[in-house]
């Protein structure tokens, strides 16, 4: 029998878990049988063959639909997108822009229901000139392959090219890129339950130590 779970990411549980089980709960609403896996996407596949997942964190889609054939995935983003009655919040046409996750540039689909939810939320979006399918990284990924200080050159570059002062962005690592160049990130996940954005950790080496921590402990 099919299975079907809600994958949080690591990252989203060491950020805010509160957020995590409020979108399990909602989702359960529609989906009464929907685990929650808190198991890291490098684990084992989780749940089995022919399991669905519903993610958030862009590496964990990418991992999932790469490494783990016989798993369906899709976004929270597109299943919301689809939902009926769903409580989406009035942010009364503020001005942000938007920065994509490199592992979602070959997924046009996850770009347009992202945006379709900004504009459910009353969002008034400015895309960058890199955008979408030709966005460019957030500086994240340069870390372990470059200097820290160049990392965060890496991160001041694309927050510069951000036109407005707010950023959308819907993985925790661009979070923290964005503020480090000296914008302010509204996390998806926020926005959609009315949370204020925190970004309590920038440095990229206590970051990464944190993230990676948490990971080994939640591999199967």
């Amino acid at each position: 029998m099919t299975k079907i779970a809600f994958a949080p990411g690591c990252a989203l549980m060491l950020y805010k878990p509160q957020l995590a089980f409020r979108i399990h709960a909602s989702l359960k609403q529609r989906i009464p049988e929907l685990e929650m896996l808190s198991l890291c996407c490098k684990s084992e596949p989780y749940p089995g063959e022919a399991s669905e997942i519903i993610n958030l964190c862009p590496g964990c889609d990418r991992r999932y639909s790469n490494d783990y054939p016989s798993t369906h995935t899709r976004t929270l983003w597109e299943v919301l997108d689809q939902a009926e009655n769903f409580p989406f919040p009035d942010h009364g046409g503020r001005r942000m822009t938007i920065l994509d996750a490199c592992p979602t540039r070959q997924k046009p689909e996850v770009h347009a229901a992202i945006r379709s939810l900004l504009k459910k939320m009353n969002i008034t979006v400015t895309e960058p000139e890199k955008t979408g399918g030709h966005g460019t990284c957030c500086g994240d990924t340069f870390y372990g392959l470059l200097p820290v200080e160049k990392v965060l050159e890496q991160m001041q570059k694309r927050s510069d090219e951000m036109p407005e002062e707010e950023v959308v962005v819907y993985c925790v690592s661009c979070s923290k890129s964005i503020a480090n160049g000296g914008k302010r990130p509204r996390y998806l996940p926020d926005l959609l339950l009315g949370e204020p954005t925190e970004v309590s950790v920038t440095d990229p080496d206590e970051w990464h130590a944190q993230l990676s921590a948490y990971i080994q402990d939640h591999l199967a």
